[in-house]
């Protein structure tokens, strides 16, 4: 889960690298650095622990260079340190590499090829590029000996290789590890995200498993394993420079929970057809059709918007839906039935627990949709169908936008597989919401003084709420946890009798989330239960089920769709929760965005 950025030709190398690297500190920000070169062997090291501030302090922005590659790192292998982080330089320093990935061979290629290398750090990176140096000593041209330890390893990598003897070349590569390279006027450019150089060029050259890709300054030439020269067209990345700018924001996670009614609106707009209906691929709706069990795989955030979805399919559509966690799914695979059809959630759509599931799955033959926010990702392009959310770029690692859009899209898909026919309309219910997310945001002030009195010194806390309000509480309490660090547990709110209130005391706090008529009275039983062991209780509740004392009141809003506007409430107590104490909203620790190892 690290950001990785290569340049070669006219324009300022540290300067762009370094640019790249502050888009991309999202993946990755326990350290950073950059090897850049101007002549043979007059190559510049620098490497920092910590953000990309520190490394930009550091850098001699006017030393000439016109090559150069950049990584900023969230650990797998190895402390956070400045000796861990990448670049990665041959044992003779005549090569630098950076990687993304996770090299799962590495202890066997130390000890049966590189036995006696004295080796400087704690990571597999440093053994790739010692073992690409072991190949040249041994009269490899640097082509020859890349391919030949790629073929050695064992694993998941986007690599980008300096020969400090050849300044006017990169060389890349991938395999199951995103990898993209753009191309420019007198210039070319490797990332592991468009987002990093979108500023520079929108041209960018897909990059598949086990290629290898060599660039100069005015030339890319792809190959494949076996070193057969590829053809392959470029594609317009379609990112606006200005959405990755926070604007007047103090940080992207509360734009990023703002935008949210836009992006409804634009997917209402994006997804009607001239009739006013929502439409989608007739051959995706035909295959859908024709699956006796839909599997949702996913990860997180996405899975909590996959149970939302899971009720959608089933009570619009009738078809049986099955939710899975990808890391499980891609190795103990449940019984499928005998027409499965699978829906990939992904924000990314370089999930690498989800990229593995959808590895088994093409292999079965079964037909998949991914549903993601980024066109061209991985989970697109292998997948049978994909449909995008149109969120535009999400920042911050605790996702908000794209889960709300995920389930907007799931539920507009929904919507066409049931001809329309449910007992309401869709696209209006949506506009509803949209008016409804911007009522709870203008209402900031009263979430954050209930923050601001219950939440900044607990040590833990809850939610609870029952059927779509407990899958809300499951997203509410990730959020909580993953910014602020309180520990949160959600719970199914009839669950709590059955052991769960052994954890409540007095001053806990417990959240409920009362949108289901069914079971409103029942959720609000189990609050009086834990006020009666002293928690401070709030309840997040729908007009048309609110009570007196509820310190929250969503406008009323479609039962089916509710997760979209009370998940919001619970974005921002995430957000106040996290702000008030401190802490680094977007990049909060241990963490990344793009999560692309398993």
């Amino acid at each position: 889960m690290c950001g990785i950025v290569g340049f070669i030709g006219q324009g300022s190398v540290q300067e762009t690298l370094v640019e790249g690297l502050q888009k991309l500190e999202y993946r990755g920000y326990d350290s950073a650095g950059i090897f850049v070169l101007n002549d043979p062997n007059d190559g510049y090291l620098v490497k920092q622990a910590g953000r990309i501030k520190e490394l930009r302090e550091a850098v001699d922005f006017d030393k000439p260079a016109k090559v150069g590659i950049g990584h900023t790192r969230w650990a797998t292998h190895g402390e956070a340190n400045v000796t861990n982080a990448h670049p990665h330089l041959s044992q003779d320093n005549r090569y630098a590499l950076v990687h993304n990935g996770v090299i799962e061979n590495f202890k066997e290629i130390k000890e049966e090829d590189l036995a006696g290398v004295q080796f400087k750090t704690q990571t597999d990176t440093e053994v790739v590029v010692a073992l690409i140096a072991k190949y040249a000593q041994e009269g490899l041209s640097t082509i020859e000996a890349f391919h030949k330890a790629l073929k050695r390893i064992e694993g998941s990598y986007a690599f980008v290789l300096i020969d400090e003897a050849d300044p006017e070349t990169l060389y890349t590569a991938k395999n199951k590890s995103p990898m993209l390279v753009g191309l420019g006027q007198d210039f070319n450019v490797v990332a592991s995200d468009a987002m990093a150089t979108i500023q520079l060029t929108h041209d960018y050259l897909e990059i598949k498993d086990k290629e290898v890709v060599i660039v100069t300054q005015d030339k890319v030439i792809i190959e494949d394993q076996d070193g057969k020269q590829v053809d392959r067209a470029p594609f317009k990345a379609e990112i606006d420079a200005n959405d990755l700018d926070k604007g007047a924001y103090p940080y992207y996670m509360i734009k990023e929970i703002d935008e949210q009614p836009a992006v409804i609106r634009r997917l209402i707009q994006t997804y009607k057809n001239d009739q006013g209906q929502f439409e989608v691929p007739a051959d995706l709706i035909t295959a859908m059709q024709q699956a006796s069990n839909l599997h949702i795989v996913a990860c997180g955030t996405s899975a909590h918007a996959g149970w939302v979805g899971k009720t959608l399919f089933e009570s619009m559509v009738g078809i049986p839906t099955m939710v899975h966690t990808a890391s499980e799914f891609a190795y103990h695979q449940p019984l499928l039935g005998d027409k499965p059809f699978f829906i990939f959630l992904t924000q990314s759509g370089e999930t690498a627990d989800s990229r593995q599931a959808l590895v088994k799955v093409n292999e079965k033959g079964y037909p998949s949709l991914t549903i993601t926010n980024v066109k061209g990702s991985t989970l697109s392009r292998e997948a049978g169908y994909t449909l995008l959310l149109h969120a535009g770029p999400e920042i911050a690692v605790a996702s908000t936008k794209a889960y709300t859009a995920q389930i907007t899209v799931m539920a507009i898909l929904a919507d066409v597989l049931s001809n329309h026919d449910y007992g309401f309309d869709m696209g209006h219910e949506l506009s509803i919401i949209a008016t409804a997310m911007e009522s709870i945001l203008s209402e900031k002030d009263t979430i954050k003084a209930w923050v601001d009195a219950n939440l900044m010194a607990t040590r833990n806390a809850f939610y609870i709420g029952r059927h779509l309000d407990y899958y809300v509480s499951m997203e509410a309490a990730l959020k909580l946890k993953e910014i602020s660090y309180v520990q949160t547990e959600a719970f199914a709110s009839g669950e709590l009798k059955h052991g769960t209130i052994a954890l409540v005391e007095s001053g806990t706090p417990v959240i409920a989330v009362v949108s289901d008529p069914t079971t409103a009275s029942h959720t609000r039983g189990n609050v009086e239960e834990v006020k009666a062991r002293g928690a401070n209780a709030m309840v997040i509740a729908t007009q048309d089920l609110a009570k007196e004392g509820d310190q929250f009141v969503v406008p009323s809003i479609q039962a089916e769709l509710s997760p979209l506007a009370t998940v919001v409430v619970t974005q921002l107590i995430a957000y106040y929760t996290a702000l008030g104490r401190g802490l680094d909203v977007d990049k909060p620790r241990n963490l990344a965005k793009s999560v692309t190892v398993e």
